[in-house]
């Protein structure tokens, strides 16, 4: 029922947009759903302007991926210590509030300076956007560890690094994996981003030539394929979740949805 309803509205919606672009709204301006498959189908089937359609998915996929593993391990790893050291966190609050509210836009032109036109930039550009993603979640899930499972830990002879391992990590997984939900989300803006500000090959790269062509239909293309990578990434992580989290009871959220 649900996934009807879905497919009627994306039906809906997609014929409203044909009619208009033949009616009454510019196709040059607003392109329309035709166009847009008709340019999808040419790049799949005799690649773009920037070569091969799988080799700019695959490129900026690589820059995603890297900056997603790098960017959730060190906001795991520093969001998990400064959650549990008032210390810490006290001395490095301020230093991590204002890195946060630095335009991410600056720092990938800024990263272009640094390590060039190459892969490096990008991933550097994604690791950013993810790193505070999933540091904020890591950090405020080591603060709500229950104190009583600290103590009991302890109490049995858990030295600190067995009560990080053992109670701290695990009470923190709910909390870390629902932040990677929307973290590869942003490594994929990362990377696409990266390339606006520079690149030789990507789909960012594509875009911003179809930007610069006026070419409306290839922008909305390249927006579709970065949206299926982000969905089926979604996917994955959803199936992940399940594993890792198979042990928790269900909740009454999870028996009674919405």
């Amino acid at each position: 029922m649900i996934y009807g309803v879905r497919l009627v509205l994306v039906a809906v919606w997609l014929g409203s947009w044909e009619l208009a672009a033949r009616n009454w709204i510019d196709p040059f301006y607003y392109s329309r759903p035709t166009a847009i498959w008709d340019r999808l189908v040419d790049w799949f089937s005799n690649g773009t302007s920037q070569g091969s359609i799988w080799e700019q998915i695959s490129y900026t996929l690589r820059e995603a991926v890297l900056g997603f593993i790098l960017g959730s391990l060190g906001g795991v790893v520093l969001g998990v210590v400064l959650g549990r050291s008032r210390f810490l966190s006290d001395v490095c609050a301020p230093f991590i509030k204002a890195a946060n509210a630095i335009p991410r836009i600056i720092l990938a032109s800024l990263f272009v300076i640094w390590f060039g036109l190459g892969m490096q930039s990008k991933v550097a550009t994604a690791f950013v956007l993810v790193f505070f993603a999933v540091f904020f979640n890591a950090f405020q899930g080591a603060r709500e560890v229950d104190r009583n499972l600290v103590n009991n830990a302890r109490i049995l002879g858990a030295g600190r690094w067995a009560v990080l391992r053992t109670v701290v990590v695990p009470s923190a997984t709910s909390w870390i994996l629902a932040s990677l939900h929307s973290a590869f989300g942003f490594a994929i803006i990362g990377a696409v981003v990266g390339e606006y500000s520079g690149a030789d090959k990507g789909l960012g790269l594509l875009i911003n030539h179809a930007q610069g062509t006026f070419d409306a239909a290839g922008i909305y293309a390249g927006m579709i394929i970065i949206t299926v990578l982000a969905l089926l990434a979604e996917w994955l992580l959803t199936m992940l979740e399940g594993r890792l989290l198979r042990w928790r009871p269900p909740s009454a959220a999870d028996s009674n949805p919405v």
